[in-house]
């Protein structure tokens, strides 16, 4: 059974009367990848807040960081996880696949991080991740002294924090426009 056939609730603009700047953003993604995410769609819908989502993801996901980018991936689909979001559930789990090359971390990830074999790092941070989204007033010096304990320096911490601070606002967001992902991404790295 195929996913819904839209982009966003929302509807999302004719990409011939996106100004050039956006056009060349959804060029070099066809480019690298072969299509255009759904999110870089529906966030065209509202241009310059678009290119804000883009740059905030880019410095969150792509920055040099203690984390790795396959770290950041996993608290995102963590947090999705925790949010019940579809789209960033299929899009990063698609993330973590291809950045681990391993095609089942991404779907335990979605369904229950717990039951993955991670390292005492990973598991500690994913754990913050999800106490940060789900119970976010709980969260106290006890776990970032948890972090710290797992080797994670205050920078890292405010990384990571940020990371899933980013992707709690990104959920609410797909969920709130009925986003739908990319069906490439389904297939990729299986």
């Amino acid at each position: 059974m195929p996913q819904p056939d839209h982009v966003s609730a929302l509807g999302v603009p004719d990409p011939a009367g996106l100004d050039d700047e956006i056009k060349a953003v959804f060029d070099k993604c066809v480019e690298k990848i072969g299509f255009v995410p759904n999110v870089l769609r529906a966030y065209s819908l509202r241009p310059n807040k678009m290119r804000n989502f883009r740059a905030m993801s880019n410095e969150l996901m792509l920055a040099p960081s203690g984390l790795s980018k396959l770290e950041r991936e996993m608290v995102a689909v963590v947090v999705s996880c925790a949010n019940h979001c579809y789209y960033c559930l299929v899009a990063h789990g698609q993330a973590v696949r291809q950045l681990s090359g391993d095609p089942e971390l991404g779907e335990m990830l979605a369904m229950n991080y717990r039951v993955a074999p991670l390292e005492e790092r990973q598991r500690a941070m994913l754990d913050f991740a999800w106490k940060l989204t789900t119970t976010p007033y709980l969260v106290g010096e006890h776990d970032r002294a948890a972090l710290r304990a797992v080797g994670l320096s205050n920078e890292d911490i405010f990384d990571l924090a940020e990371t899933a601070a980013f992707f709690n606002m990104s959920n609410r967001m797909a969920s709130a426009t009925d986003m739908i992902p990319n069906p490439e991404y389904h297939k990729a790295n299986r």
